[in-house]
């Protein structure tokens, strides 16, 4: 019964009793949920018709009221921010956990995931065929030219998260669809600003990070809440048309580049060798000269001295320049003169004397013709014989 019945009196009828236990309350608001449905005008014409009491339409009601209150209950995951709305318009933005707004059709719930990695491709599309991928050329996007006007067929892949929920759902109608226009016009801006040969080669990684600069100025500037996390080039090759003439271009390019290196190779290794060789000659020859300049002011000085020897002693001078010359001369011949007064009986070994002579000759023919004729060198040989005489 309800609480407002037997005048505002205690519904247990007195201080002393008990609450009745909670099985009897679910069983007897039960039993008045059904005859809520089962009360029927009753028989008899012009009889009274039975209507339905204020306490089941009070039951219906909370009921009714408790349900639509429980469906506010919601819990936003790790990765997710909840955005509730009120009419339509922003109310508060909530984080991971349980939370509970006035349900619908007051306010409304929208779940954003801000940490999933989304993609957009530009001048291509994956296609899936059954558990196969194909990808699919879209030449209007991915045909662009070059700085130094030749056509290019460049394809991007972008990948991108939500940072700003708030900004994400109200500033823009359809950020998504803005976030490939920009990447397209910032494409085809840095693409137009260099030539073939560096998109083609050592440019790719830069002009990845000049795509994903402009782009994401652009995206700040409208304030569409999305964010850039890398921007990766799939490929970048000429037109199909003419790829076969630019096959053979770049192979030309290449022979030239190898020639180039097979010549800087060859100079970095003739040039030391040749450095190297010419230092060393030079050397030799400052070496030579110093040794022939000293060796021959070294025999003038000696010259001179023995000459003034020679003065005092003309006949012993020339009797010893006589000799030696002779022992020179005689050193490289194989014949034994023996003097015809001589004891006949004498032994002489004539083979060992032909040996030495032999010994003799090839030790002579090492030196130098000018050291066998220096008249100056037998002076001073005969002047240092004398002196030990």
């Amino acid at each position: 019964m309800a609480w407002n019945d037997n005048k505002n009196k205690n519904p247990w009828a007195g201080s002393n009793q008990t609450p009745p236990e909670l099985e009897e309350v679910i069983k007897d608001f039960k039993n008045k949920f059904n005859g809520f449905f089962s009360n029927k005008k009753s028989s008899g014409a012009g009889g009274a018709s039975k209507t339905l009491s204020s306490s089941g339409f009070k039951y219906i009601f909370i009921l009714v009221l408790l349900v639509w209150l429980l469906s506010g209950i919601y819990i936003i995951d790790p990765a997710e921010k909840g955005v509730v709305l009120r009419f339509g318009a922003f109310q508060e933005e909530t984080s991971q956990g349980p939370h509970w707004h006035i349900p619908y059709p007051i306010e409304t719930l929208n779940r954003i995931n801000v940490e999933q990695i989304r993609t957009v491709e530009i001048g291509y599309r994956n296609v899936i065929n059954g558990n196969r991928r194909f990808g699919g050329n879209i030449s209007s996007e991915s045909l662009m030219l070059t700085k130094d006007e030749n056509m290019i067929e460049a394809k991007f892949a972008i990948q991108y998260k939500i940072n700003d929920v708030q900004a994400y759902l109200f500033n823009v109608v359809n950020p998504d669809t803005t976030l490939r226009h920009v990447a397209e016009s910032a494409i085809r801006q840095v693409v137009g600003q260099n030539t073939m040969d560096y998109i083609l080669t050592e440019g790719r990684v830069s002009i990845a990070d000049d795509i994903k600069e402009k782009s994401q100025s652009l995206l700040n500037r409208y304030k569409t809440g999305l964010l850039i996390t890398t921007v990766n080039m799939q490929d970048a090759q000429p037109p199909e048309e003419v790829q076969s003439a630019f096959s053979d271009a770049v192979k030309a390019r290449e022979d030239k580049q190898r020639l180039i290196n097979e010549a800087q190779t060859y100079a970095n290794d003739i040039l030391p060798k040749s450095r190297g060789k010419a230092a060393r000659m030079l050397e030799e020859s400052k070496a030579y000269k110093s040794k022939v300049v000293s060796k021959s002011e070294g025999e003038a000085s000696r010259f001179k001295q023995i000459l003034a020897e020679y003065e005092k002693a003309p006949k012993v001078t020339r009797e010893r320049l006589y000799r030696e010359t002779m022992e020179n001369v005689l050193a490289s011949t194989s014949k034994v003169v023996v003097d015809s007064k001589a004891n006949s009986m004498m032994y002489l070994p004539i083979d060992k004397l032909i040996n030495a002579r032999q010994a003799n000759t090839q030790v002579f023919a090492k030196e130098s013709s000018t050291q066998q004729n220096n008249q100056g060198g037998n002076i001073r040989d005969i002047f240092r014989n004398r002196g030990g005489r």
